[in-house]
């Protein structure tokens, strides 16, 4: 398993390779963001990438953008974001434990109520909301940085190259 700092450089790679301008780039991430959130797991990837092949936004940011949802997180983000808007938009009765005691399919999830259905779909439309500008924002700025750090670089690397050529023409 990767380290945290191995996963980030992983995902900053493939940002990077993209040939897209920064806004593309970030607009394909933000876009699998919101997807991520707002739609439930296992129709993601059939929503966003269609959707980045018709915007000509980056369909690997889009692709990626998804796993905000992961077969791990969702065990968090799915009860959180249900329970914070059954109790404070629906005034509902539901308790935490209760999602958490909860097998998350279709069949359970129907069993629960349209009240929790409502409050699912509404918290992950809320927090789409949320993290979709600053996925944008974030991406957008890493891959501007970047590619400004590794024209510097080149651009240092040209100058050294032409100093070498000088010496070496001058010395002979």
């Amino acid at each position: 398993m990767a380290s945290i700092p191995e996963y980030w450089r992983r995902l900053k790679a493939r940002m990077l390779r993209e040939p897209l301008p920064p806004e593309d780039i970030a607009a394909g991430w933000a876009l699998g963001v919101f997807i991520g959130c707002a739609v439930p797991f296992g129709l993601q990837l059939i929503i966003s990438i269609p959707l980045a092949m018709m915007m000509r936004v980056s369909k690997v940011g889009a692709t990626l953008g998804t796993f905000i949802t992961n077969p791990v997180s969702i065990f968090f983000i799915y009860p959180a974001q249900t329970f914070v808007v059954n109790k404070f938009l629906f005034g509902g009765s539901l308790t935490y434990s209760k999602f958490a005691g909860t097998e998350w399919t279709w069949a359970a999830v129907r069993r629960l109520g349209a009240e929790v259905m409502a409050s699912f779909f509404l918290g992950g439309f809320l927090l789409a909301i949320v993290m979709t500008p600053i996925a944008y924002f974030v991406v957008r700025r890493v891959v501007v940085h970047a590619r400004e750090w590794r024209a510097k670089r080149l651009a240092k690397g040209a100058e050294k190259r032409a100093a070498r050529r000088a010496e070496a023409r001058d010395a002979k």
